[in-house]
């Protein structure tokens, strides 16, 4: 991480006295300067984040969360995404919540939403747990959800790719059927990849049958950040 703030902090170090020395930008406002600041600073992030969480980690994630708007809107986008992390962690005290950039990682932790083995059904806990991050979701409802299901290692792996998209779409059916729009998620099965835990011990096992959420800015909410950054 220190690594990941120092090369965002130099490109963004570098960019702005670049910008600031041009005699054009000194004839415009400090609105101005500061938004194409700050869409370049999202240029910056976007691209590190996504090289940076598509090593050795979840690609696709790093693809969803890594795309950033940048600029005024960006922060606009940024203030909310800080809100809902924090109503998701009271909701769900448990769970491991990122910020990453204009995004939220999550991926529910003791308070989580596993499976049995070779089952794609949600137990009585998941739906639980579950439950709890509807009124969240249903209190901001200008966001994607990328839903991503994994299995342990246990069989085939064409078999656990197969598994680990039904227990995607499991968790997107049940959101889905507390009142949650449909067209919010998005699902994906990983199958064996990224375990969070070791495949070698049941609890291991266990931990590694779950899903990871990936939550992101929908068109509304980038049209409204970027007429609230013009006001």
């Amino acid at each position: 991480m220190k690594k990941f703030s120092v090369i965002v902090l130099g490109g963004l170090m570098l960019f702005s006295t670049v910008f600031t020395s041009c005699e054009a930008v000194k004839n415009t406002n400090n609105t101005q300067r500061g938004a194409a600041i700050g869409a370049a600073g999202g240029a910056i992030l976007g691209a590190v984040l996504g090289n940076n969480l598509g090593k050795g980690g979840n690609g696709a994630m790093g693809a969803v969360l890594g795309g950033v708007v940048g600029g005024v809107a960006g922060g606009v986008i940024g203030n909310k995404m800080d809100k809902q992390a924090r109503e998701i962690e009271t909701a769900l005290p448990g769970a491991e919540v990122e910020r990453v950039g204009e995004g939220i990682k999550l991926v529910l932790g003791e308070n989580a939403v596993r499976f049995d083995t070779n089952k794609s059904t949600l137990t009585a806990t998941a739906k639980a747990n579950l439950d709890k991050l509807v009124p969240v979701f249903n209190q901001y409802p200008d966001t994607n959800i990328q839903i991503y299901g994994y299995t342990d290692s246990t069989g085939a792996a064409d078999y656990n790719l197969k598994l680990s998209d039904q227990r995607a779409a499991s968790v997107k059916a049940y959101l889905a059927s507390k009142g949650l729009a449909a067209t919010r998620f998005v699902t994906t099965g990983l199958g064996i990849a990224d375990p969070i835990a070791t495949n070698d011990t049941p609890e291991g096992r266990s931990k590694n049958r779950r899903v990871e959420f990936a939550i992101t800015a929908n068109e509304k909410m980038v049209q409204d950040a970027q007429k609230e950054a013009g006001k």
